[in-house]
């Protein structure tokens, strides 16, 4: 993260370390051929979450958000047994437990989005303490419109991992980063996806990409 910061700035950090983050996590669960990935995402995490779904118009990450265990058509489900505990809670425990728990917060994430819609609930929990709990239990119970159109879930064109687009998020990423255009990524990826699918189809014919691994990043 420290190399690409040097050349994105302080903005969208987040959407790159949490792509790469996911897509590891994934990829080395495969590796270690588990049948199930547990996430320590707790309360406090999942109500964020659902606030930002919102505030971004997010309907199909809004639909599953909540969901305690997803990606169960997939190879890997995830898992997040944390779901209803305050963060608070957690860190009480592993202080008198005396365990091993990272205390200090990433130093690229006060610029994050999410870092409002943080500060945002916790005032709002100041004032009414279940606040963290009533936005999950509005999480659970939303109901998406069958009439809805949602993205449909593919296969990266370049690496083979999950994606409803051309190419995977990570891959979209790491192309912006290797041609100096590091904001090539962020935000709606519908055009970007169209860009490069077009690249493809002119450098490449229609060559098959997916048994290639996910582009590396060159600095």
């Amino acid at each position: 993260m420290d190399e690409i910061v040097k050349l994105i700035g302080l903005k969208n950090n987040c959407t790159f370390c949490g792509v790469f983050r996911r897509q590891a996590l994934d990829r080395g669960a495969a590796l270690l051929k588990v049948d199930k990935l547990v996430t320590g995402h707790n309360a406090d995490d999942i109500a964020e979450t659902v606030l930002l779904n919102i505030l971004r118009g997010d309907i199909a990450r809004l639909g599953r958000c909540t969901s305690i265990i997803t990606g169960e058509d997939g190879p890997i489900p995830r898992c997040k047994p944390f779901k209803y505990t305050y963060e608070k809670e957690i860190v009480m425990y592993a202080y008198f437990k005396k365990l091993d728990y990272f205390s200090t917060e990433c130093i690229y994430s006060p610029n994050a989005y999410r870092g409002f819609a943080r500060e945002f609930i916790k005032d709002l929990e100041r004032m009414r303490p279940r606040a963290i709990l009533d936005i999950i239990k509005s999480g659970e119970d939303f109901r998406i419109s069958t009439s809805t159109k949602m993205p449909e879930q593919g296969t990266c064109e370049r690496c083979g991992y999950i994606s409803s687009q051309k190419w995977c998020k990570a891959c979209v990423l790491l192309e912006g980063l290797n041609r100096g255009l590091p904001k090539l990524g962020i935000g709606r990826s519908r055009g970007i996806n169209s860009e490069h699918n077009a690249n493809m189809k002119q450098a490449n014919g229609t060559q098959s990409l997916q048994s290639k691994q996910c582009g590396s990043l060159d600095f």
